[in-house]
């Protein structure tokens, strides 16, 4: 089993930064693949960006537009997102997930965090 904390989300403006983490903890010494998705209200769960155990070729949702960063410290444990220029299009429960694919399909993932919310304001 592998128990993920999200954290770092909260309120910015258009335009603003944040910086999500998720740490792992359990099994952690297999040599999983993360990924962060996002769900907003009413919205159905999508894909934001995955990274693979060697952090080699982390991709990207298109809408991401080289404005998130993926990156993870496998000797923390911890896979971050930095989000620059935020947009109210943004706002959404961000969740990091972990499994032995990176993938922007959801069903591959095996594990799940409870999600960090973050809200971008006009």
């Amino acid at each position: 089993q592998v128990q993920l904390v999200e954290s770092g989300g909260g309120l910015v403006q258009a335009g603003g930064s944040l910086r999500l983490s998720c740490a792992a903890s359990g099994r952690t010494s297999s040599p999983y693949a993360m990924g962060w998705f996002r769900q907003a209200p009413g919205k159905e769960r999508e894909f934001v960006a995955a990274i693979s155990w060697s952090s080699s070729d982390p991709y990207y949702a298109d809408f991401v537009k080289d404005r998130f960063t993926i990156s993870r410290d496998n000797t923390e444990t911890t896979i971050y997102l930095q989000m620059n220029s935020l947009e109210p299009e943004d706002t959404a429960v961000y969740y990091c997930a972990a499994g032995e694919v990176a993938t922007g399909f959801s069903d591959p993932y095996d594990y799940w965090g409870q999600g960090t919310q973050v809200t971008v304001s006009s």
